[in-house]
């Protein structure tokens, strides 16, 4: 079992910056692939970005392109996104995800962390 839990949202003007950090609890955090995704107010959860076990590769969305980073710190069981260059279509919560890289469905998921970026 997987415990996660986000950390380093708040309130931010348009342009800045935002570190957010994902610990996780148990075993194995090394095997996993880890995700940040987005939530906003009345829309769809989307994806962000997914990191590789060794955070050697990502994935981003269109909308991180060139303005978000991925990474981790598999001696801390830490994951972070690194926010620069925020918008008001940012503000959403986020939520870090665990997932066995063989599989498609992510298996654990945080309680989220609010990010709002005012204009």
């Amino acid at each position: 079992q997987v415990q996660l839990v986000e950390s380093g949202g708040g309130l931010v003007q348009t342009g800045g910056s935002l570190r957010l950090s994902c610990t996780a609890s148990g075993r194995f955090f090394s095997r996993y692939t880890m995700c940040w995704f987005r939530q906003a107010p009345g829309k769809e959860r989307e994806f962000v970005i997914a990191i590789s076990t060794s955070g050697g590769a990502q994935v981003y969305a269109d909308s991180a392109k060139g303005r978000f980073t991925g990474s981790r710190d598999n001696a801390k069981n830490t994951v972070y996104l690194q926010m620069n260059s925020l918008k008001p279509e940012d503000t959403a919560v986020y939520y870090c995800a665990a997932k066995n890289p063989g599989l498609s469905q992510y298996s654990y998921w945080g309680q989220g962390t609010q990010v709002t970026v005012s204009s």
